[in-house]
């Protein structure tokens, strides 16, 4: 057979009643609309009813079908065991309800076979997604999602939804980390996707809730409780190999900025935060408000604007870990204010009642002193990243799924670099 360019794993257990049906639906829209070699793979999670043997018969029915019987139990455990053996570049899986959408899928995987995206995934929370399903499990998934943004600063959307994709490449680096067997599996690959600085595309997706669902919500709410509390430890502790992950998958990390761009950026941010300084000085102080007081009050505003602007644009840094870095650039007001603070001390010794506009360029001549002392600790201290935290910059989420009037043609890959490349043209 030809070595199939896109492989989907079904993990089933106790389905045969709906395997037959699923397997022959997604089969039929492969053949209809994807224009390469692909594989369906049943991977049998130890049914004790005919699963296995109505999915012998689709085997034989239906080319481009296998089967996989496993001796445990386990979503995770079963999908870590297929990708792992498979010969496919791009490894999918989804569902045996087949709730999602499957118009979804060539927009899942496309990005991944371009070379584009490294995990793809489908967003029932995205915009543009479309969700039928009862109450109580919308409130779960927003609330469970919302859980792993504050405690694992997750920026994907939607980490449940069953219905993913990954390049072999990829999955190779990150399966050894992947601890859960269950249904935590998705979540942590994603998580250790991000923090590896791994492309992340989303594609909202049609989604229909089955009726016939038998997950224990109860049971798996708390199994992802304490696997967020294992991968918020191992990432803490750097048990979990992220930074070596992203040392080795570079491809799609731009190199950060060097020290003279740098100083560039930090020198116009600097000369914005002066002038909101300086004229929120001279309007206190013109209002008849102390020279002390004033100062204090405008140095605080232009830091806080100061240390926001520098963190994103100079250093390139975003996501969790801002009230950090507010808090350090406090420490740097502190030794500005020092010195302006002095500056000024010094000018009311010599001058009794200097004017608004001499405190003003006393207080201008200060600041740019200490220019070069805010510059230096925002460069090795503030917003010094460590090669985990550098990688973790640029996992991209893409919501908008490629258009459909692209055509992709395949083309002949370098064996040593990319398993699978496609050229989109207009």
């Amino acid at each position: 057979m030809t070595t199939p360019v896109l492989d989907i794993v079904i993990p089933v257990h106790n389905e045969q009643h709906t395997l037959a049906a699923s397997v022959r639906r997604l089969h039929h829209h492969l053949v209809q609309s994807f224009p390469y070699p692909f594989r369906i793979t049943v991977a049998d999670n130890t049914s004790p009813d005919a699963t296995a043997v109505v999915a012998s018969g689709l085997v034989a029915e239906l080319p481009g079908v296998a089967l996989v019987q496993l001796p445990q139990k386990g979503r995770g455990r079963a999908l870590k065991q297929v990708w792992a053996g498979s010969d496919a570049p791009i490894l999918a899986y989804m569902d045996v309800d087949l709730s999602t959408d499957l118009d979804a899928l060539w927009p899942l995987v496309a990005p991944l076979m371009s070379g584009h995206s490294d995990v793809a995934i489908g967003s029932r929370l995205a915009r543009g997604a479309r969700v039928v399903r009862g109450p109580r499990r919308e409130v779960i998934s927003r609330c469970y999602n919302l859980l792993l943004r504050g405690a694992l600063g997750a920026r994907f959307t939607d980490a449940q939804c069953g219905f993913k994709a990954i390049r072999a490449d990829v999955a190779a680096e990150l399966l050894p980390m992947v601890e859960d067997p269950a249904w935590f599996f998705d979540t942590e690959l994603l998580v250790l996707a991000q923090r590896a600085g791994l492309r992340i595309h989303e594609v909202p997706v049609d989604w229909f809730d089955d009726p016939d669902s038998r997950v224990d919500v109860v049971a798996t709410a708390w199994d992802d409780l304490r696997g967020v509390v294992r991968v918020r430890r191992g990432l803490a502790s750097g048990r979990l190999p992220v930074a070596e992950v992203a040392a080795r998958i570079r491809r799609h990390r731009p190199g950060a900025l060097g020290a003279w761009h740098q100083l560039t950026r930090f020198a116009a941010v600097g000369m914005a935060s002066t002038v909101v300084h300086l004229g929120l000085f001279a309007a206190l102080v013109a209002g008849a408000g102390s020279v002390q007081a004033a100062n204090l009050v405008a140095l605080l505003v232009a830091t806080v604007v100061n240390t926001a602007l520098n963190r994103r644009w100079t250093f390139g840094v975003s996501g969790a870990g801002a009230l950090r870095s507010q808090t350090q650039g406090l420490v740097v007001f502190g030794i500005t204010w020092l010195l302006t603070g002095g500056a000024l001390g010094l000018l009311h010794t010599a001058v009794a009642s200097p004017s608004t506009a001499v405190a003003t360029l006393v207080v201008g001549a200060a600041t740019a002193v200490s220019t070069t002392v805010r510059f230096v600790a925002m460069r090795s201290w503030i917003f010094r990243r460590k090669p985990a935290q550098e990688a973790d910059q640029y996992s991209v989420t893409m919501n908008a799924p490629p258009s459909s009037s692209n055509t992709t043609t395949p083309v002949q890959s370098n064996p040593s670099t990319e398993p699978w490349q496609t050229v989109t043209s207009p």
